[in-house]
């Protein structure tokens, strides 16, 4: 995959068919724009392009950014797996936001992307104040030259598949739902850290810390069962995340996970923990002891639940 980021100055030699939008998740509304676009391109030979910004739009006032289900690496590695040709993450810059739709379409997607199909979804919006829109596309289609496709939104009974349905799921703990709607668990990436050690030698459970991207939108602090992608194999596992209310001090939100059959030595290695079933909310126990048997009883917990997934 041809990964274009951080300037406005590029060109695509290739006839391409492109889609745009935040690609937040690769849900399964995602999915459906992909599969067009793959269609396309085994009928007339086109590369596959995903036009996004390198940031959200809601940023750019800097003090309202909405966090991500996928950060933009996690969103690189999702659509490369997927087979995608070209993917660019355009500068989002105050010139950019006041870009009239017009503007956008005939400079970017036709002169830089070579687009020769566009394929959007019914909401799409684009352009200044998100003027522009598949009516707009419609539009324009024969002045440069391009096949329009609008595909109908996916649903889940009457309710739109969307980012923000998605994250409403993840702040409700429901990730069965979440999984389901994404098309395969929610993950967060991270590199192993140093944690305080009270894991291993104090609680008996050594776990394997990782510290979030701030823009990651994370679900709601608590425990639950995972998975984890090390060195090309999955583990079962226990993850906790959340501030530690039961440890002295104040601590930054963090995700740990306590790994089933781990006995070496993973510092410093970047690790995947998808989240798979809500276990408990994150609480504050009386003690270190108590807290040691809350997780005596989490790991059992997970090793049962596991244990039903592979039945």
């Amino acid at each position: 995959m041809e990964y274009i980021t951080g300037t406005r100055e590029f060109h695509m030699e290739e006839p391409s068919v492109v889609t745009l939008g935040k690609f937040d998740g690769r849900h399964r509304g995602h999915q459906k724009l992909l599969w067009e676009m793959a269609e396309v391109k085994r009928k007339k030979g086109y590369g596959i392009a995903i036009f996004t910004f390198d940031m959200s739009p809601s940023a750019i006032d800097m003090e309202s950014t909405q966090r991500v289900i996928t950060t933009n690496l996690e969103r690189k590695n999702n659509l490369e797996r997927m087979g995608i040709d070209y993917l660019v993450e355009y500068p989002f810059t105050k010139e950019t936001a006041h870009m009239e739709p017009e503007e956008f379409v005939k400079q970017i997607l036709i002169d830089q992307m070579n687009a020769k199909t566009i394929v959007v979804g019914t909401d799409c919006t684009f352009g200044y104040m998100g003027a522009g829109n598949a009516d707009s596309l419609y539009q324009w289609k024969d002045r440069y030259g391009y096949e329009l496709i609008v595909v109908e939104k996916e649903k889940d009974d009457l309710r739109d598949i969307s980012s923000t349905y998605i994250r409403e799921l993840l702040d409700a703990g429901n990730m069965e739902k979440a999984n389901e709607l994404l098309g395969e668990p929610y993950a967060v990436h991270g590199t192993v850290v140093h944690g305080n050690h009270l894991g291993g030698p104090v609680l008996g459970f050594p776990t394997a810390n990782i510290v979030p991207e701030p823009e990651k939108h994370l679900p709601i602090f608590g425990v639950y069962v995972s998975k984890v992608y090390i060195d090309g194999k999955y583990y079962g596992g226990i993850t906790n995340i959340g501030k530690k209310p039961t440890v002295e001090g104040v601590s930054p939100v963090g995700i740990e996970t306590y790994i089933y059959g781990m006995n070496k030595d993973i510092y410093g290695k970047t690790i995947e923990v998808q989240l798979l079933h809500f276990v408990r909310p994150e609480r504050k126990f009386d003690g270190l002891e108590q807290l040691k048997v809350q997780i005596e009883k989490d790991r059992d917990y997970g090793m049962e639940y596991l244990k039903t997934l592979s039945e």
